[in-house]
């Protein structure tokens, strides 16, 4: 027969896993949606610079030009096709899309700024708005004012 005190603390212990279960659960939650936001919004951007460099490499300069968000009918005001040409083209150091590389990727209020980096060419800033994904060369390499930098960290931290 079992004594009257025999089930006494058990129903607490079985509170106390419970709650540790749902803190380490909360926990990993929040450490797996930050990690995924950080990772994940600049994605959308991501694809866009990656199609435009997949376009410079197969030498679809239209296709970059339209990426770009210009046209051959509707061009843009400042940026004609013969100035992409210029920068992009064949004769360019920047033509070869395949050899790119995104060194370093900053987030900003209303756009994502590249720095890719060409073989034995100069680096180029690019700017990609957010809202209507459109390329344009960045007015700076950084993006103003005080932000986090999670990104430049966790790429000098494994790059060594």
């Amino acid at each position: 027969m079992a004594g009257f005190l025999d089930a006494y603390g058990a129903s607490d212990e079985r509170r106390e896993r419970l709650v540790k279960r749902i803190v380490i659960l909360v926990l990993v939650a929040g450490f797996l949606g930050t990690f995924g936001y950080f990772y994940f919004r600049t994605w959308p951007a991501e694809r866009v610079v990656k199609a435009f460099l997949a376009s410079l490499a197969k030498q679809d300069f239209q296709g970059a030009y339209q990426i770009w968000g210009c046209t051959a009918d509707n061009p843009c005001r400042y940026y004609t096709s013969d100035n992409f040409i210029e920068d992009w083209g064949p004769s360019s150091p920047h033509a070869n899309g395949a050899a790119a590389k995104i060194e370093l990727i900053d987030w900003c209020d209303s756009e994502v700024v590249f720095d890719i980096a060409f073989p034995g060419a100069p680096m180029v800033a690019l700017s990609v708005e957010r809202e209507s994904n459109k390329i344009s060369f960045a007015a700076w390499e950084r993006c103003p004012g005080r932000h986090l930098q999670l990104g430049q960290f966790v790429h000098n931290l494994f790059s060594r």
